[in-house]
């Protein structure tokens, strides 16, 4: 995504852009300014320095009301961290109100959840600073326990890792998953960063976007949102791929019988997901969540020893990469295997492709925001990226490591797919389609959400959801989604190119490419401030800027140099992985085609 050096500084020299004098009497009916206005959370007359004044206030307030929270809890304990991941949300108690500028203005967020409520959620209202202190932290409840498990849970995907193994070897596959893992978390490190900058009582941040938006404005959220808004259904198209596969798998019975067509294995998830989307909220998801984490570790576990003590799945193999991959010796290599024996490709381009699915193992980061926004102290976001983020590193070595030692380059993707012994394939199967379908079903809905109200919503002025037509907009529309994803699921029934057609795409510039631009544009703008000579003044909603253009651009890339420097490497070297990743999965894909693989386009034949 391209954004003008306008859009990382602008402003007029001494004066705040288009102050409340300088506007219409249209925009001052729609708009109006401040302390008698009705502002939209995402009104584009409201100026970066204004959320960074407001985010620091409400940071000072939040570490007031963590102490106390912390003191009336007490020490912190084993009980009281798996207590936090169930906590029912109570509203914690307010500090006492600061004398800061905040105070003499009197708004209130209007709904605390953004989504579904009586309220409209992108409104601020007047009312006591307190009562809108309050409203905004009332679902801010989550400790830095209970968002690791949500980490985890978004990000722990470990089924893919061996696969990737086979395609690179020993040795470039643990550099990989090393150099994309420290990657990803100072990729977290950036939305964490930019959030507890950008995010207040006063205007709460709610996702991925809107950092964006704050940063860059109105065409930069509207494009991530509808980027988001894809990846999400992609990712649906390959939950209906992975456990249509799952369902052939167990229709085949012990005896590798013919089963249901493979097609008509995904429409039966496919028809499952109907019934799923039509759930508009999601309350209480933590714990399901929860239980998937366990859901999919015990599946690695299994896997792992039913994998060191039996034959890998030839049949499955066969199916999808062709004759070169029936029964015969089984090999490991330590660096890049040679042409042949690699099922994602031969030589530069398998390669690509088990980089791909690393990409695809660590995606997550852009439902960061989204936890921040539920943290009781979002300071201490940090402890639960590191912790997470070193978990899942070590289960994806272990796990890739263990089962390419025994399967070589037979390993299959999913890899309990690959186990030959029916009952634990079907064990396997049975248990992902449970986890899977909670994946899908947030997957689904949060997606459809990022289409509905940045799209639809707001582009075509459909009605809100919580209106009784936009409920009927969504009832129909949710089968429309899943039908879309699942086209493009039975259109190229090949799961590893993909999935890694999606981590090139999407999962790579949201988890690396993106926060490198997101972190020049915050940084550059926050540093070309000088505190000696500008200040925002919160009784007119003004900002005194001293200078603009690319003068204030010069100073604020200077303030940091070296750091800003990194992340314009950063940012290119995203934007070069994600060409070659999209390249050498659209090779695999055409090459499995005219090679006939027997997974045909909207075909009975099963690939496993």
């Amino acid at each position: 995504m391209s954004v003008p050096i306008a859009g990382l500084i602008d402003g007029e020299v001494g004066t705040d852009v288009r102050t409340e004098k300088h506007k219409t009497d249209s925009e001052l009916t729609s708009v109006p300014h401040h302390a008698n206005r009705t502002a939209l959370l995402h009104d584009p007359s409201i100026k970066f320095e204004e959320y960074l004044y407001y985010a620091e206030i409400t940071r000072k307030d939040e570490h007031a009301a963590n102490e106390l929270y912390v003191a009336s809890r007490g020490p912190t304990t084993f009980k009281s961290v798996i207590k936090d991941r169930f906590r029912k949300g109570h509203v914690q108690p307010l500090p006492p109100p600061t004398t800061s500028g905040d105070a003499a203005v009197h708004e209130k967020s209007g709904s605390p959840t953004g989504s579904d409520g009586d309220a409209n959620p992108g409104t601020v209202t007047s009312v006591a600073p307190a009562e809108w202190k309050q409203a905004s932290r009332a679902m801010r409840t989550a400790g830095w326990g209970g968002v690791f498990y949500l980490i985890t849970t978004d990000i722990l995907g470990p089924f893919s890792a061996p696969w990737a193994f086979a395609q690179m070897g020993y040795g470039p596959g643990i550099a990989l998953y090393t150099v994309f893992g420290i990657m990803s978390y100072y990729s977290g490190w950036i939305i964490y960063k930019t959030f507890l900058g950008l995010d207040s009582d006063r205007y709460p941040l709610k996702g991925y976007g809107d950092l964006y938006f704050r940063t860059f404005g109105s065409l930069a959220r509207h494009l991530v949102n509808f980027a988001l808004g894809i990846q999400l259904m992609l990712f649906v198209s390959v939950l209906i791929l992975a456990n249509g596969m799952a369902i052939s798998q167990i229709s085949q019975g012990p005896d590798g019988n013919a089963g249901i067509c493979f097609v008509a294995c995904m429409i039966i998830f496919m028809a499952a997901g109907f019934i799923l989307g039509q759930i508009r909220t999601l309350q209480r998801f933590s714990w399901i969540a929860n239980i998937a984490v366990w859901l999919n570790l015990l599946i690695i576990f299994f896997t792992m020893g039913v994998a060191a003590n039996s034959l890998p799945n030839f049949k499955a193999t066969m199916a999808s990469f062709g004759e070169a991959f029936a029964p015969g010796p089984i090999l490991t290599f330590a660096g890049t295997p040679p042409a042949g024996l690699a099922s994602g490709g031969s030589g530069f381009v398998g390669s690509l492709n088990g980089l791909n699915q690393a990409v695809y193992s660590y995606g997550g980061c852009m439902v960061f925001a989204a936890f921040l926004a539920e943290m009781r102290h979002p300071h201490d976001f940090w402890k639960s990226l590191l912790i997470a983020e070193a978990f899942i590193y070590c289960v994806y070595l272990f796990f890739g490591i263990f089962v390419y030692s025994y399967q070589g380059q037979y390993t299959f993707n999913p890899a309990h797919q690959g186990l030959s012994i029916y009952g634990w394939q079907t064990a396997g199967n049975i248990i992902l389609l449970v986890s899977s379908s909670i994946a899908a079903s947030l997957y689904g809905n949060i997606g459809l959400k990022v289409l509905y109200i940045d799209v639809l919503q707001e582009v075509f002025n459909f009605p809100p959801l919580t209106a009784t037509r936009g409920k009927y907009l969504w009832a129909g529309l949710v089968p429309i989604y899943w039908a879309i994803a699942f086209v493009v699921g039975a259109a190229i029934p090949l799961l590893s190119a993909i999935s890694g057609f999606i981590g090139a795409m999407f999962i790579l510039s949201f988890t690396y490419t993106l926060p490198a631009l997101l972190a020049m544009g915050y940084w550059i703008k926050k540093d070309a401030m000088v505190p000696e000579h500008e200040r925002f003044d919160p009784s007119t909603g003004t900002y005194n800027y001293v200078d603009g253009g690319w003068k204030r651009f010069v100073r604020g890339y200077m303030a940091k140099p070296w750091f800003n420097t990194w992340n314009m490497l950063y940012l290119l070297g995203g934007l070069a992985t994600t060409a070659l990743g999209m390249y050498s999965s659209i090779e695999s894909i055409l090459q499995a085609f005219a090679g006939g693989s027997k997974a045909t386009s909207f075909g009975c034949a099963s690939p496993v």
